[in-house]
């Protein structure tokens, strides 16, 4: 006789208290064994594949896909032991209330047990109630109702680097007569056999679910019959007014346009208020020739150690941050309110701020201070990579000391970064261009840039603060100082 049992949506981070629901691996009556992924969930800031504790019989999905859920909510069933084959049975569904003090998806940060502040990028205190968003066209959990069986979404999607190829992904929906289902801000879109195999990439897909478009609707005009961006946009232009009077999330209406606040950008927002408000935030800044640093890295590409891997300045950056902080270790701290004490960190889990399409992700080489240059180099090539394919993980992203972020590469001279909550120092890194020097009284074209340094007053001194910029400013105008550290 089989046993059905719940597999509750776990915290696959510090501090995690919701999720969604972007594509179910499996449906009822497939056979899974233990650790098969079964599920793909995004948090604040990753999308993470969830493995199966159970093996047996798929009895039910509990949650549709595109729904947001609270931690410890029963998303599946699995019938396991003598009879799994046979017939599922619908396990009841659980409501699972929000833990009081619980911590929800911040940028960074915020209370963790113990006293002690989280740093795991995408965490902060909790605001709001766990909340399930409107299911769209797509898999419905079995055993639904009939209007449940209206209320799908269309398949999985996720971010990568622009431009970067990538496998269109085939959309099959239900084989079912055609039937208008509820889509976004009450948008109703029809689904039809005839979206029976949608070409899509998950760029693209994620600008048909934020439009309310069918997939299934659109005329393909890429090569193999793959929907384009473009070919979303023209049949949201063309057949958005007559479809739905309703505004669309994003779309322009009345001379503006209306973006809802939520996921990475309501996560980004708690957080920085709460750093910005709740440590005392000083800014400092030096203008330097970094001419050395870039014959530097000009070598170290031509050099067949370095071979296959990405050479920026932002690595030479990157050691001179973890050499500096040997002499000043306070800016390598975090301030633990609790138990009123300043906690020195022994290594340098170093955060480099990346832009992605998901939004602002930070995270860390872990224990940077011991790589070699080249171990360094590989290191920030992988988190960057993964940053942009919207794959980094929620430990990726913990524990941060201290954090980078290159707003040169943009083509800005300078900002006054905010700090991570949980670390004491972050460096922005200004644009590096040709300007006009005075080298041994003679005005001579170098390459110069403006490093900025943000640090938490109550646990860095101006004393402290300026004696680290200055280091990091010494090793960049001259990388050989380096060897005296």
């Amino acid at each position: 006789m089989s046993e059905v049992q719940q597999f509750r949506l776990p915290d696959v981070g510090e501090g995690l208290t919701e999720a969604e629901i972007v594509s179910w691996r499996v449906k009822p009556g497939d056979t899974v064994k233990v650790n098969d992924v079964v599920v793909e969930i995004e948090t604040a800031k990753s999308l993470v594949e969830l493995p199966c504790p159970f093996a047996g019989s798929v009895a039910e999905l509990l949650v549709g896909e595109g729904e947001t859920v609270a931690v410890g909510t029963p998303i599946i069933a699995v019938a396991t032991g003598a009879g799994a084959s046979a017939d599922p049975q619908p396990a009841p569904e659980v409501e699972v209330a929000p833990t009081e003090g619980a911590v929800e998806p911040g940028l960074i940060g915020g209370p963790a047990p113990g006293g002690r502040t989280s740093v795991l990028v995408g965490y902060g205190p909790r605001t709001t109630e766990a909340k399930r968003r409107p299911r769209k066209s797509g898999a419905v959990p079995a055993g639904g109702s009939a209007a449940a069986a209206q209320a799908g979404v269309q398949s999985a999607f996720s971010t990568t680097k622009e431009g970067a190829p990538e496998p269109a992904v085939a959309d099959t929906p239900p084989a079912a007569p055609a039937v208008p289902t509820p889509g976004r801000a009450g948008r109703h879109v029809p689904h039809s056999p005839g979206a029976a195999r949608v070409l899509a990439k998950p760029p693209v897909r994620k600008l048909a679910k934020d439009l309310g478009v069918d997939l299934g609707q659109v005329e393909a005009s890429g090569e193999g019959g793959v929907v384009t961006r473009a070919d979303v946009e023209t049949h949201s232009r063309g057949t958005g007014t007559a479809e739905s009077p309703a505004p669309v999330p994003g779309a322009r209406e009345g001379g503006e346009t209306r973006i809802p606040i939520k996921g990475v950008r309501k996560m980004t927002a708690q957080a920085m208020v709460s750093s910005a408000f709740s440590a005392p935030h000083v800014t400092e800044w030096t203008t330097i020739d970094v001419t050395r640093t870039m014959r530097l890295v000009s070598r170290l590409r031509n050099d067949r150690a370095f071979h296959g891997v990405k050479v920026s300045p932002l690595l030479v950056v990157a050691r001179a941050v973890c050499l500096a902080v040997r002499r000043t270790p306070e800016v390598n701290a975090s301030w633990d309110e609790a138990a009123q004490e300043i906690v020195l960190k022994h290594h340098v889990n170093l955060g480099v701020a990346a832009a992605t399409p998901r939004g602002l992700v930070v995270p860390n080489v872990k224990g940077a201070d011991s790589l070699g240059l080249r171990e360094l180099a590989d290191a920030l090539a992988a988190l960057t990579a993964t940053a942009r394919e919207g794959r980094t993980q929620p430990a990726e992203m913990a524990d941060g000391t201290f954090t980078i972020t290159n707003v040169g590469v943009f083509g800005v001279d300078a900002g006054t970064p905010i700090l991570n909550p949980g670390e004491t120092g972050i460096l922005c890194v200004g644009a590096i261009g040709r300007r006009p020097w005075v080298v041994r009284n003679r005005v001579k074209p170098r390459w110069v840039t403006t490093l900025a340094l943000s640090f938490d007053h109550r646990v860095v001194d101006g004393e402290q603060g300026s004696r680290f910029l200055a280091d990091v400013a010494a090793i960049l105008r001259d990388p050989a100082t380096a060897l005296t550290y």
